[in-house]
């Protein structure tokens, strides 16, 4: 028997409160990095490690969950991510040491991880083909939300009440995943497909996604993913710390970092708008080509005003970019294999992710010039950029399972 339908506001709504809760994690971290600089004497090259463990944990996620929600279904990974991160987080919170920290930080990169390319999935799944994109894009947005409420917890929590207690925020969110059990339902095409045949061989789907049939868009995919990832936690993670290196007290680069992250809404509001007049391929390539110039202008930018510009961009075409990179994914599979060929996909950009964060700190620590830093994000960007426009190909309008 089939499950209770939602509408696709209603699932846009309580899939996007986890993807918010996800965010804010992501969010908050960059925020923390910069308070542990100071609380326990770390160098550049050991932040860098916090960032990069994180993305290790979300690669594992990614890849983990994402066969997983083949394999027993959509919703109830879902849930397990949630309780993973939030778990995690609270633990995180409690930590004395570096090293306890960072080994936390794998298990709740792993939560975030399996939860991001999962909750695509599901939307897509269950959302009409005319509005599927500009739906999927929309779920995006919540991410910007999330940064949001980071920002604001870390400006007025962290320089008063301490970092531990953003965290301890941040791991509350483990009782909405009660909400989900019960308030959420499960794809319904995954429930006609799976409800009586046997589910697909994790073997089988993995040699399904080099087959000649989708060899070409799981390579476009993984390079893209690669790209984008490592270019945003590189400079994303480090955006209030290199506020800082620039001259900036704490306190007023996690405010500069608010007036950024605000920016994020309207990239993804312009992208959902987009994605259903232009295309996925060309709105993607379009928005990471402005991410690229963005980025070359921040790496450059001395002055406050212009720092404050390119960073507006940087947020406003990058975030934009990741939402229709989020609905242009799951639409290269078919039902067997999405769940797996997404997670995979995002997995392999979460080892960008440990890359990006990594290569910052080492850079800083060796004395370059963030010109040179911010010119290494841009020229991957347009690696990326290139892959889409040859090896990509459009998928508005398609109808994913009949």
């Amino acid at each position: 028997m089939l499950q209770k339908k939602h509408t696709p506001r209603s699932l846009l709504f309580v899939t996007g409160l986890a993807w918010l809760f996800d965010a804010m994690d992501v969010g908050m971290l960059s925020f923390v990095i910069a308070a542990l600089k100071t609380d326990w004497n770390l160098n550049e090259i050991q932040l860098g490690w916090i960032g990069s463990v994180s993305s290790i944990g979300m690669a594992f996620g990614a890849i983990f969950f994402g066969i997983l929600a083949d394999r027993i279904g959509r919703k109830d990974v879902l849930i397990m991510t949630l309780l993973v991160f939030s778990v995690g987080t609270g633990l995180s919170a409690l930590t004395t040491g570096y090293v306890a920290f960072i080994i936390l930080r794998f298990f709740v990169g792993a939560g975030l991880g399996g939860e991001l390319p999962v909750a695509s999935t599901l939307v897509s799944e269950n959302v009409p083909v005319e509005s599927r994109g500009r739906t999927v894009v929309l779920l995006e947005s919540f991410w910007a939300g999330g940064w949001l409420v980071a920002a604001i917890i870390s400006y007025f929590i962290i320089p008063t009440w301490g970092w531990r207690i953003a965290l301890l925020i941040s791991a509350s969110t483990a009782f909405y995943a009660l909400y989900l059990r019960y308030g959420l339902h499960e794809s319904q095409s995954y429930v006609k497909k799976y409800v009586i045949v046997k589910r697909p061989k994790i073997i089988a789907s993995l040699k399904e996604l080099w087959k000649p049939k989708f060899f070409r868009a799981t390579l476009m995919l993984w390079i893209v993913w690669f790209m984008v990832v490592f270019s945003y936690y590189g400079m994303f993670l480090w955006l209030p710390s290199v506020l800082v290196l620039k001259g900036h007290s704490m306190i007023h680069s996690f405010g500069y970092t608010l007036i950024m992250t605000l920016a994020q809404l309207p990239g993804y509001f312009v992208a959902a708008w987009l994605v259903e007049r232009l295309g996925r391929k060309w709105v993607l390539s379009l928005f990471l080509m402005g991410t690229a110039i963005s980025a070359l202008g921040f790496g450059n930018a001395t002055g406050i005003s212009s720092i404050l510009i390119f960073g507006i961009l940087l947020s406003f075409f990058n975030l934009g970019a990741w939402g229709t990179l989020y609905a242009y994914s799951p639409e290269q599979y078919p039902l067997t294999i999405r769940g797996t060929g997404t997670g995979i996909a995002a997995g392999v950009g979460r080892i960008g992710g440990v890359l990006g964060p990594l290569m910052v700190g080492s850079l800083i620590s060796k004395g370059v010039s963030f010109t040179v830093i911010f010119g290494i994000f841009c020229a991957s960007i347009i690696i990326a950029v290139i892959t889409i426009v040859f090896w990509g190909r459009e998928t508005m309008g398609k109808v994913l399972d009949e």
